[in-house]
């Protein structure tokens, strides 16, 4: 570990959430950068600070994995589009925590893989904690805190309603999320494959710290909406017959019934949809509700953007999910070795604006 008196962070790849998570590092008064991972060739060896559109950083990025794991380091934030096991095993390994929006939120101990990564994370005496947003707070630690306001709780809802029109991210809209092709690519793309394992955690962790007896099995459901008539979309063409909206859901089930439930609903806008879905008058949000005894619904506004241009330039949804990881850094370090969830961590919180805060 790093003797400094602020944590040393290093950024594992670039895209969105990597952008974001770099910016929140920079205004974090306990944090500082010490290096970045990066995919590209064209990118390996710049200034990270060209990355994020800023000025240089004195930090450079590499596309060298040995070179990031020989860093002194404290805590890498690790967000590729796809996990790896070896890649955050090997991290582990080299003495360094590990936050991450795209795992691990509610490891199955049942579960090799998941059990090689806590095994690597506890003999080498640092922590692995899965955050983010949905999966994350919105589907865990928010949908948890809510419930203690409700008795006798019998259903369990957290779910967003997002036009993806915003997320700039064309290659992946088109051939991970399945949008533009025909239905039949997009049920058997692997998009559900990418979302239900960590929605499944999600949806378990609800379950078993609240102490609802589910069926050993989640109920994965997926939808579909096709275009009737031409979307606009300036990345590529959606034409009528392809796939414009995708709706899933993860279901814990008691005597067969839904009681706790995750889901996403992504829209190509409100029009030219068959089914003719739309987001029911109150716009793009996100909702946590419980049903309980009062029922209490929570709705979150301003994690989408007012505008696709908007959204283009800055993703709110995508810059909340890296500041949760972020802000969880203090905490993680702190931690005992292992995989820890929300549930093992304290109460943690973002930091005011640095002409706000406390001196130093």
């Amino acid at each position: 570990m790093s003797s400094s008196a602020k944590l040393r962070v290093i950024q594992w790849a670039t895209g969105g959430v990597g952008k974001a998570a770099i910016s929140c590092v920079l205004n974090h008064p306990q944090l500082e950068l010490a290096g970045c991972w990066v995919h590209s060739a064209e990118k390996n060896g710049i200034d990270v600070g060209r990355i994020i559109g800023s000025e240089d950083l004195g930090v450079t990025a590499t596309s060298s994995i040995d070179d990031i794991l020989a860093l002194d380091a404290d805590c890498v934030m690790y967000s590729p589009l796809v996990p790896n096991d070896d890649e955050v095993i090997a991290i582990l390994r080299s003495g360094k925590n590990v936050v991450t929006p795209v795992g691990w939120v509610y490891p199955d101990p049942g579960n090799k893989r998941h059990q090689a990564v806590a095994d690597a994370a506890v003999e080498s005496g640092v922590t692995l904690h899965g955050s983010g947003i949905h999966p994350g707070g919105i589907t865990e630690r928010f949908p948890l805190m809510v419930s203690s306001l409700s008795a006798a709780v019998t259903h369990v809802r957290a779910e967003e309603f997002s036009d993806i029109r915003t997320y700039n991210a064309p290659d992946v809209v088109r051939h991970i999320m399945g949008f533009g092709g025909t239905p039949e690519e997009a049920v058997n793309g692997p998009m559900a494959s990418l979302l239900e394992a960590g929605f499944k955690q999600s949806v378990r962790m609800i379950a078993d710290h609240m102490g609802f007896r589910i069926e050993p099995n989640i109920r994965t459901v997926q939808e579909i909406a096709v275009a009737t008539d031409t979307v606009d979309y300036d990345p590529f063409p959606i034409t009528s017959g392809q796939v414009a909206a995708r709706r899933f859901r993860w279901q814990a089930l008691v005597d067969g019934q839904p009681v706790i439930e995750a889901a996403v609903n992504w829209l190509m806008g409100e029009e030219n949809l068959d089914p003719a879905w739309n987001f029911g008058g109150i716009g793009e949000r996100f909702e946590v509700a419980i049903t309980g005894d009062p029922p209490v619904k929570l709705t979150f506004k301003g994690l989408q953007p007012e505008t696709i241009a908007e959204g283009l330039i800055k993703n709110p949804g995508v810059v909340v999910t890296a500041n949760h990881c972020i802000n969880a850094i203090p905490d993680v370090c702190a931690a005992d070795p292992g995989i820890k969830t929300y549930l093992d961590l304290p109460l943690f919180a973002g930091r005011p604006a640095p002409n706000l805060a406390r001196p130093s």
